[in-house]
């Protein structure tokens, strides 16, 4: 039987897909589009994170040049990305980089995990598909194409060390980046977690599942736990066209980006009242009710929060606050949450 990669690669060279931080098979990659794009592509699709690698290549076409922008200026770009702390660690990665190793990426997946922000999986993907490293790289689509093939019956993520094991036994000494990027390609359009079309798979042959018929089955996958919902009150306060914003801190949920001040967001059945909510609130006044709620989902919550308005008759400076013109709020880099509860104004 012809080797599982053998079949891999030879299928790769047909059938890769063509995107703006890949070289074509065979050929060298760059380190910095590697990383850049794998970290834009942690829980986000690729059709979203084209753009935004176009973008940040176009504004920083090289490591030195993203580690010379104010962190910032780089969330700024980010916002819609989600997962905020990806783009503080991609800066302080930047920095370290630029700094401690005269801008060039470590070679090894035990020094790339030394990195801010990069973990098992950017490491791996790095090193086989930058440097050639026969690393062996595990993704969403790469762990169901494992557990098919080899019909793993431990459900994830307990399955995690056993996939990996089994994916290092696969990958090639040579072309182990082309082999990772084939193995990514795979599961995106073939196997997929539905309808896999497993007659057009280069490695039919060699996977249980399909020849026992049950390929929806895997990956086994624990149940999920039901997402608790956070209820909060966020405040807008005006003054001559600009509206008072907070910097979050930089550490916790949306570090370092800007929003709205607000109640606590914590689990609880009802909405805060405006009554309980005031000791919240960045002054007193006659906060008014807008109409409407805010919804937005987190990986491990749903939040809801109505929006409370306000006029202020001075521009007074408030800690961790600054005040932006209301006209140009989408060019602010506001994150998705905050874009919804700004829009209950209009």
């Amino acid at each position: 039987m012809t080797k599982f990669s053998d079949l891999i690669l030879k299928w790769y060279d047909q059938h890769a897909r063509e995107l703006p931080w890949r070289s074509k098979p065979g050929a060298p990659t760059d380190p910095y589009h590697v990383w850049l794009s794998e970290i834009m592509l942690q829980q986000t699709t690729v059709a979203t994170v084209k753009a935004y690698f176009e973008k940040f290549r176009a504004l920083w076409p090289t490591i030195e040049a993203l580690a010379a922008s104010p962190q910032e200026e780089v969330l700024k770009e980010w916002a819609g990305l989600g997962y905020y702390a990806r783009a503080r660690n991609l800066h302080k990665c930047a920095l370290t980089i630029t700094n401690e190793f005269d801008g060039k990426f470590p070679v090894s997946e035990t020094e790339l995990k030394k990195l801010p922000g990069i973990g098992d999986y950017t490491s791996a993907a790095i090193s086989a598909i930058a440097f050639g490293e026969p690393a062996a790289v595990v993704d969403g689509n790469i762990e169901r194409i494992i557990s098919r093939v080899f019909r793993i019956k431990t459900p994830l993520p307990t399955a995690k060390k056993e996939i990996k094991k089994e994916t290092a036994n696969l990958t090639p000494t040579s072309r182990a980046g082309d082999f990772a990027q084939a193995m990514m390609d795979l599961g995106a359009g073939i196997c997929s977690p539905k309808n896999p079309s497993c007659f057009s798979c280069p490695v039919q042959s060699h996977c249980a599942a399909t020849k026992a018929g049950d390929m929806e089955t895997y990956p086994v996958k624990a149940p999920k736990k039901t997402k608790p919902i956070r209820r909060a009150i966020s405040f807008w306060l005006e003054h001559e066209g600009h509206v008072l914003l907070e910097r979050r801190p930089n550490k916790g949920l949306l570090g370092g980006m800007p929003g709205f001040f607000s109640t606590p967001w914590v689990a609880r059945s009802d909405i805060p009242s405006i009554s309980e909510s005031v000791q919240h609130s960045p002054i007193n006044a006659e906060w008014q009710a807008l109409d409407g709620l805010a919804k937005h989902t987190f990986t491990h919550f749903h939040l809801e929060t109505s929006l409370v308005k306000a006029s202020s008759q001075t521009r007074t400076n408030f800690e961790n606050g600054f005040w932006h013109p209301i006209d140009d709020l989408e060019n602010i880099g506001l994150p998705t949450v905050f874009k919804k509860i700004s829009a209950l104004v209009k």
